[in-house]
Parts: structure tokens; sequence; C-alpha cells
């Protein structure tokens, strides 16, 4: 028994243990280092699937500034070619607008509408052209008219007349096709789809409907508002990501959580800037200042009468801005004039003299085209956005992450043109209200005046010297 216990603690002792063995090689790994211990830097101390998605976050941005430069020069390249290929081009952005936006609930219900619902694309690019045709072909019309060398072909052929009558019978036929196709056990859905094209109609073709009259109200009209919504966004993503919830906390948007308050009015701020002196910058050009009335295949350098708004006047500051500034302050602003009462008149101060303050008064050098400048700049920091918003909306209820692919690193049209719809609007509205009324000319009362019956058209010469002489 005594030989067999001392063999039994031979063995044992005849080599480390298991507890030895794990503290060794616990020792031996952390005295010898690994070939990835020796290497230092941030990039060392990434994982592999970290490292793959730092290189893939590169290449996003290298893909999306590299395309992003793209589409800037083949802008500027289209807008040299001349204003009809500028019109040609928002004509094919609204048609991709149109497609990736009925293309979201298509795909979402492609099972459904494929199986049950007969003739449903169809239906819905008929809608499109209804609008397109009635929208253009109004526009044609509106510059046709304002061209007295087209009043001759437009009269005799009668085009306003017939376009009206064939965006009528275009509807007509669309309503009936539609109404014919609807299906019994699935009419709630097939109108729920209706009502999508037609509000996706009144985001593209009804908000998009005025910008072709923007471009030949003059460039400035087309090309400052775009440039005004690009700079808002950058500058707002550039203030969000330095400056976002350092400030504010709250939540700007529950819609878009990634969206702040440091972020917009920063971007606000810096376009209300960049507007002031990018107008003084475009004023500087008769391309993008003289309006055109009839577009040709290779537009020369145009020539015009430069309007006033785009020469510099002497402007005077309202004294009630001043108001709200404490007096000690307003005297330390250059160039502005302190006025006081002196035995009943107004007049400039004089020092020395017993006088009681009246006002303040500041005159400035600027074009009258930087004013209007500053009310643009605003709209597209403060409500342009929320375009954007809308479009934020969408996808986050059908669960996409971009409309479209269409755009290497930026995602579909809709993608970039979101905000660009309300801003196009707002500055057809602007010009028209306080700029110059574009839907009345010499060049339409004289066509209509053509259009009326010879005793109309005498009834009308007389009221007119009647008017005239007043």
């Amino acid at each position: 028994m005594a030989s067999t216990r001392s063999r039994r603690s031979r063995s044992k002792s005849k080599g480390p243990s298991k507890d030895s063995l794990k503290t060794d090689s616990h020792v031996m790994t952390e005295k010898t280092p690994s070939p990835k211990a020796k290497k230092s830097g941030p990039r060392s101390a990434m994982s592999g699937k970290d490292v793959k998605k730092d290189e893939s976050k590169r290449s996003k941005i290298i893909t999306r500034v590299w395309y992003g430069a793209l589409m800037v020069v083949g802008f500027l390249g289209v807008m040299y070619a001349g204003h009809i290929y500028v019109c040609l081009l928002v004509a094919l952005l609204e048609v991709l607008l149109f497609r990736e936006l009925v293309k979201v609930r298509y795909n979402t219900y492609i099972d459904t509408i494929e199986e049950t619902i007969p003739l449903f694309r169809t239906t819905q690019w008929m809608w499109f052209a209804v609008a397109i045709f009635y929208t253009y072909g109004d526009f044609v019309n509106a510059v046709m008219q304002g061209n007295e060398e087209m009043h001759k072909t437009m009269v005799e052929y009668k085009s306003g007349p017939i376009h009206v009558l064939f965006s009528f019978g275009l509807y007509s036929t669309t309503f009936v096709l539609t109404v014919v196709t609807l299906q019994r056990d699935y009419i709630k859905f097939q109108l729920n789809q209706l009502c999508w094209t037609l509000c996706v109609l009144c985001l593209t073709v009804g908000q998009l409907k005025y910008i072709m009259h923007n471009v030949f109200n003059g460039f400035f009209w087309f090309v400052f508002p775009v440039l005004l919504v690009v700079i808002n966004d950058i500058m707002a993503y550039v203030c969000g990501m330095s400056c976002g919830r350092k400030f504010i906390a709250r939540p700007f948007l529950k819609l878009s959580p990634n969206k702040t308050w440091e972020g917009f009015i920063g971007g606000g701020i810096f376009t209300v800037i960049f507007g002031w002196y990018l107008a003084k910058f475009l004023s500087g050009f008769t391309w993008m200042t003289c309006p055109i009335d009839l577009p040709m295949l290779w537009s020369p350098v145009l020539e015009c009468e430069v309007d006033s708004i785009f020469k510099e006047a002497i402007s005077t500051l309202p004294d009630q801005l001043f108001d709200m500034i404490p007096n000690q302050l307003v005297r330390f602003i250059p160039g502005v004039v302190e006025y006081c009462e002196v035995g009943g008149a107004v007049e400039p101060c004089v020092s020395g003299v017993a006088h009681y303050h009246h006002h303040f008064e500041s005159q400035a050098r600027v074009l009258p085209i930087q004013l209007h400048a500053i009310t643009l700049s605003l709209f597209a920091s403060v409500v342009a956005p929320f375009g954007g918003f809308m479009a934020s909306g969408i996808k986050r209820a059908y669960n996409i992450k971009d409309f479209d692919s269409v755009i290497p690193g930026h995602g579909g049209v809709m993608d970039r043109m979101d905000c660009q719809f309300l801003m196009a609007l707002c500055t057809w509205v602007h010009y028209n209200a306080f700029v110059k009324m574009a839907t009345v000319s010499v060049g339409k009362l004289l066509y209509l005046f053509k259009m009326l019956p010879i005793g109309e058209q005498a009834e009308f010469l007389q009221k007119a010297a009647e008017y005239a002489g007043k």
C-alpha cells in the first residue's frame, strides 16, 4: 500500500498542475506582446469590423462629394446652354420626382397591386400626363402671349382654346378609366392610392408649375433661390455637427431626431449673410438679370436694360429700427445721423445748441435686390426646410432610407429636391407681389385685344381713350 501511494505521489509530481499551466500561460501572454500590439495609432485600436465600417464611411463621403461636384458642373453647363434647356431639365426632374414618390407605395403593396388591380400604373401616369399637359401648355401659351410676333399664329390656330379643350378631354378620359378599373373588394385601397397620386401631383407639378416663369423672368430668380436652399442645407449640417445640443438640449423636431436647434438657427444666420452678398454678385451679370420673351435653341449673349432693382440706390433704414436699441449705443454706429427738435423744426443735431432728441436716421447705398434677398433668405431658412422634414416623414412611414439610388451617394432626386418645391413657389409669389406683376404685360393685353370681336375692340378703344384722358 505504501509503495502504491508513493507511485501516485511521484506521478502527480511529474509535471505542473493545470492551474499552474493556466497561470503561466496567462503570464506569458501578458509579457509577450502580439504583433498587433506593436502597432500604434487610432486605426490599430479598431476591430476588423470597425475598420471596414470606417473605410465604407470614407468611401461614401468621397462618392457623395464626387457626384455632388458632377451635379454642379452639369447644372452650370445646362445654364450656359440656355433657358430652354433649363426648362427641359426641370421637366425631366418632375418625371423622376413623380416616379420616385408613386413608387414608394407601389413597392409596399406590389403583391396586392399586380394580382388584383388592372392598369394601376397606367392610370397613375395618365394623371401625371394630364397635369403636365395642362400646366406646361398654359405656360407655353403665356410665353407666346407675351411675344407680339407669335400673336398671329395664336389667333389663327386658336391655341388657347384648343389647349383647354385637349386638357379637358385628357382629364375626362383618365377619370373614366380610373373609375372603370375600381375593384369592388379593393375599392378602399384604390381610393387611397388615388389620393396619394393626386397628393404627389400637388407636391411636384403643383409647386413647380411656376418655376418655368422664374426662368423666363431672368436666371437670377431661378438660380438664387436654388443656391439659398443649398447653402442653408450645408450650414445647418455644419452648425448642427459642431454645436448641436450644446446650447439647447431639447430636440428640434421629433420627426427628424438628428436635427438640432443650433443647426436650424445657425444655418439661417449664415444663409441670410450669404444671400446678401450673393444677390449683389449675381446682379453684375446680364445673363442672370435679363428676362427673355421667347427661347432659342442656342441663346446668344443677353443684352437688356437692367431693371432698377439691380442698380445701386440710396436706401433709408426705418427709424423704428433704432428705437429698439439704446440711444447711447446707436450713436456709435457708423453712418447713423441723430435728428433733433430745435424750435419746432427737426434737423440734424448740433452740439452746443439746446435741443431735444427726435429720431435716428441712416442711409446706405445698396442694391434693392439685396433687401429682397433678405426676405427670400429667411424663407429658405425658416419654411423651406420643412419640405425636407415632410420627405423624412414619408420615408419613415414606409421604412425606406432613400427614395431611389439614381444619384450615387445622394439617393434619389427627391432626396435632393425636397426643399426646392416651396422655395420655387415662394420666389414666384414674391416676384409678382413685390417686384413686378408678370401675369400682366403689354404683349398679353394686345393678344387679348386681338381675341375680342370687332365691335368689342371699338368699345375697348373708346373706354381706354376715356381712361387715358382722365
